[in-house]
């Protein structure tokens, strides 16, 4: 299948998330995003926030990594399709394949934020990695938040989506201060069960 996003066309495989609105939040940021900034996505599903990143300014340098090799494979097609020729992506779960010197002016990470009990589990382990966020909804948030400010650059910035689940956005924001530095909130969706954030913090 494919959506539109501003003037991308996205390809969604099969087994790779399906861009929705917390997607689009983050997108939505990417695109602002200009004056050859180095951008890292964690977790890039279909390309579409690294890709908003790479289109915002052609002298950006953007890298989108996922633990799914079809969703690497899946926003490579995209990538090219959309011809945002400043991005690349590689297999790697969270920071795994990033050198401790290696720096960047932007984090981005739509992580996955459902509190998942083992019986809701998805049976593909590509596939649930995109939604588990384990009982408290925030395990892959926290190891993500423990790593990133080492590949931070000076005043560099994270932003991430945070949900109004198990205090999910209070959770986030305390940690981002305590692991970053100053965070603030700069857009919310409704739902009718919760509240999604995009929250970004600064590197003090």
């Amino acid at each position: 299948m494919e959506i539109s996003f501003g003037t991308l066309r996205i390809f969604v495989a099969p087994t790779v998330y399906e861009p929705a609105e917390d997607s689009f939040l983050l997108a939505t940021y990417a695109s602002g995003i200009s004056g050859g900034k180095r951008a890292l996505e964690i977790g890039c599903g279909t390309g579409i926030v690294s890709i908003s990143a790479a289109k915002a300014d052609a002298a950006n340098t953007v890298l989108g990594m996922d633990v799914n090799a079809e969703a690497v494979a899946c926003a490579r097609h995209n990538a090219e399709a959309n011809g945002a020729k400043n991005c690349r992506f590689m297999e790697a779960n969270l920071f795994s394949s990033i050198p401790d010197t290696e720096k960047f002016d932007f984090i981005l990470f739509n992580p996955p934020y459902l509190p998942t009990t083992q019986e809701e589990k998805l049976a593909l382990e590509e596939e649930n990695a995109a939604y588990d966020g384990g009982e408290s909804g925030l395990e892959a948030f926290m190891q993500f938040a423990a790593q990133a400010p080492e590949h931070l650059a000076e005043g560099g910035k994270v932003a991430v989506i945070a949900t109004s689940l198990n205090d999910g956005i209070k959770k986030t924001l305390d940690e981002l201060e305590t692991r970053v530095g100053s965070a603030q909130i700069l857009a919310e969706e409704s739902f009718f069960f919760e509240k999604i954030y995009l929250v970004e913090a600064t590197k003090r």
